[in-house]
């Protein structure tokens, strides 16, 4: 891990990860609590992090250039039994050290970690959490010795497979304990993305049958999830899926039944009372620029053309935000282009 090679790999495979997290964690909801503090109301856990003996200036000397406005995110708590509590925040301290690769190397990166913890906490918590935090910079770097996948990036199959490769790779470092603690909540949602990825890759299924089934995945998640992702994840679905039947000539029909079973009634409703509203709109701004190029290509001076256009953009659209919105056809279409209409 410490040769240029296994550097260059460990990059190579970072960016395989950056491509899967681009697709399924950018949605992901945020922790709400991420100081150094711990939450003295668990009654599960030790009511103070640690005794850190460390200041906040000692810690700022731990964090790379790049991270010298930002605090050490380490939230390391131990239960009633003295044991290393392992959640989402002891990734999080994990990863502010790990995120400093590029500006320091992987040893400078394991000492200042070490010394970190040994300056803030005591036994019996130093060793429990000088162990994992081992385990998981070996974790990472072997993820630099897993291969891409011979499939490829457009099939739902090729981020799957760098999903479960991992998923594997855990098991050889981690307890089950420590997996659901520091890649838990990452697995709820990659699981249930690409799982929306296979049903709007899956060929066999109508728009319809795809929104009943990404309705059926949106309803199994923890209810926790499902405030962050519902209105991201729906509106990416019913884009997708509209498209998709429009392109092949669909029915009316057709498109108020996948909407109802993705959104229901209620927002099928008001979507289409949209549709009426953008179809109005489109239809005015066609005539407009249809009149609009008659004006254009007559015989009169520019001074003439340009006050019959004014002329006509206040005649149709009165609103003073329609008539900025119709300017911007204007150009659009002046230029050839498609015109933004957004449906």
């Amino acid at each position: 891990m410490q040769s240029l090679h296994k550097k260059h790999i460990w990059m190579i495979v970072s960016a395989i990860i950056l491509v899967v997290l681009t697709l399924i964690l950018w949605l992901k909801p945020q922790n709400q609590n991420t100081s150094v503090q711990a939450d003295s109301s668990n009654t599960n856990a030790v009511d103070h992090v640690a005794d850190s003996a460390i200041s906040a200036s000692q810690a700022q000397s731990f964090a790379s250039k790049s991270q010298q406005d930002i605090q050490i995110n380490c939230q390391i708590r131990l239960d009633n039994a003295n044991h290393l509590i392992v959640n989402e925040q002891t990734k999080d301290c994990f990863e502010f050290f790990m995120t400093q690769y590029g500006e320091k190397t992987i040893d400078q990166i394991k000492t200042d970690f070490v010394t970190y913890s040994k300056a803030s906490y005591k036994e019996p918590l130093l060793s429990q959490l000088t162990d994992l935090w081992s385990r998981y910079i070996q974790y990472r770097g072997q993820m630099g010795d897993m291969q891409a996948p011979n499939v490829s990036k457009d099939d739902p199959k090729y981020y799957r497979t760098i999903l479960t490769n991992m998923k594997n790779l855990r098991k050889k470092f981690f307890s089950n304990y420590e997996i659901e603690g520091l890649f838990g909540q990452e697995d709820t949602y990659n699981d249930y993305t690409l799982d929306r990825m296979d049903v709007m890759d899956d060929k066999n299924l109508s728009a319809e049958e795809k929104a009943k089934k990404l309705k059926e995945l949106f309803n199994n998640l923890p209810e926790d999830w499902k405030e962050n992702l519902q209105q991201l994840s729906q509106l990416e679905d019913l884009r997708k899926l509209t498209a998709e039947i429009k392109a092949r000539g669909g029915s009316g029909e057709e498109l108020r039944q996948m909407r109802t079973n993705l959104v229901g009634p209620e927002a099928t409703q008001r979507l289409e009372n949209l549709d009426v509203q953008r179809n109005d709109w489109k239809q005015r701004v066609d005539q407009y620029l249809s009149d609009r190029d008659g004006i254009m290509k007559s015989s009169m001076s520019d001074s003439a053309k340009q006050s019959a256009v004014e002329q006509l953009r206040t005649q149709q659209f009165n609103n003073p935000q329609d008539k900025l919105r119709v300017q911007t056809f204007e150009t659009v279409h002046d230029q050839g282009g498609k015109l933004p209409y957004g449906n």
